[in-house]
């Protein structure tokens, strides 16, 4: 087990010098902290977009053809897929752009999104709307709590369920609530993306399956991966301690201090660059109700040992915070306890 003594992950600098590039964009953003996602669309735009274009084109054929798709996948839903997708979070809790740039947030939300899978409006709609109002519970349509969330067979059950119901449950969970506004939202992204990719399977049915379809089946997966194993080690005494923080990973540097998700929950408007420092503010409060807190390793470590039972490689990463734990097998003993199916 490992002690919290330094936090190596991404915090602002008030000395900052700033480019030019930098300096025109502060025109437009709220917040300085987040220009870093207007350096990741730039490269967006640059690098993702034209190449899709040109895949739609007749220019390249056959082997020409996949000599730039091969290369512009591992880019889109590889090296940009996580950085987008955690920037996209941060973006539907913090507005990115003043309020008379609004379109340029709805351009992202409605015609950047799809590239990576995402369906226009979905992500804040679930996201927003349910997810951290229902926190995981049993009425959350992306709830880990029915599963043993150290067992294979529950995580294709999981993923299974959503990729199938998972837009019928979000939709009948703001009907049941009467919250039209977001079932509507919902709606209108999901079925839009579905219609668009329709015509435009008309227009080049290989390149809309590799560009579009493929990558939206891809997205929710790993979204899925993502939520079962931030969501996997559960207090059975309280439900609502259902999340955990991963700390000193490169992950974090990626993609926006994502592994801090038990700190986002409780502080969920926190901008991501100051995620660290709400960890040490409360860590008397994680430290009383054993909030997993892993160290050196982020969610994909978790997910594999979580799959292969390797309690002991968990333990051997996870923070022992204020000597809570008198050994290591006290420390897999709790962990093996959290993972296990809430029965109601």
């Amino acid at each position: 087990m490992k002690t919290l003594n330094l936090i190596t992950d991404p915090v602002f600098s008030e000395n900052k010098k700033f480019s030019w590039y930098e300096r025109f964009w502060m025109k437009y953003v709220n917040d300085k902290r987040d220009l870093p996602f207007i350096h990741l669309l730039t490269a967006i735009h640059l690098f993702v977009i034209p190449a899709a274009v040109i895949l739609y084109t007749p220019l390249l054929q056959g082997i020409e053809w996949w000599l730039l798709y091969i290369p512009y996948f591992y880019i889109s839903q590889l090296y940009f897929k996580g950085r987008f997708g955690l920037m996209l979070h941060c973006i539907v809790h913090r507005k990115l752009f003043k309020k008379p740039y609004t379109w340029m947030y709805n351009w992202v939300i409605w015609a950047i999104c799809p590239f990576f899978g995402h369906t226009p409006e979905t992500y804040f709609v679930h996201h927003m709307g349910m997810h951290h109002v229902a926190n995981n519970m049993l009425d959350d349509a992306s709830s880990t709590l029915p599963y043993q969330r150290d067992s294979f067979r529950g995580f294709l059950a999981y993923v299974g369920r959503f990729l199938i119901l998972g837009f019928r449950d979000t939709f009948m969970y703001f009907f049941k609530n009467k919250r039209k506004k977001f079932y509507m939202r919902l709606a209108a992204g999901e079925f839009s993306f579905y219609i668009f990719c329709a015509g435009m399977c008309f227009v080049n049915f290989h390149a809309t399956l590799f560009i579009f379809i493929i990558p939206f089946v891809f997205a929710r997966i790993v979204m899925m991966l993502g939520n079962w194993t931030q969501h996997a080690f559960v207090d059975l005494n309280n439900l609502e301690d259902n999340s955990i923080n991963c700390i000193n990973t490169k992950y974090n540097k990626t993609c926006w201090n994502d592994g801090y998700h038990a700190v986002h929950h409780i502080r969920p408007a926190a901008h991501y660059t100051d995620l660290p420092e709400e960890l040490l503010k409360n860590r008397e409060n994680y430290a009383r109700q054993k909030t997993p807190i892993f160290d050196g390793i982020h969610y994909l470590h978790l997910f594999f040992w979580l799959m292969t039972k390797r309690y002991d490689k968990m333990a051997n990463n996870l923070v022992n915070l204020n000597n809570i734990y008198a050994n290591e097998e006290e420390a897999i003993l709790e962990l093996k306890r959290r993972t296990a199916r809430y029965k109601p």
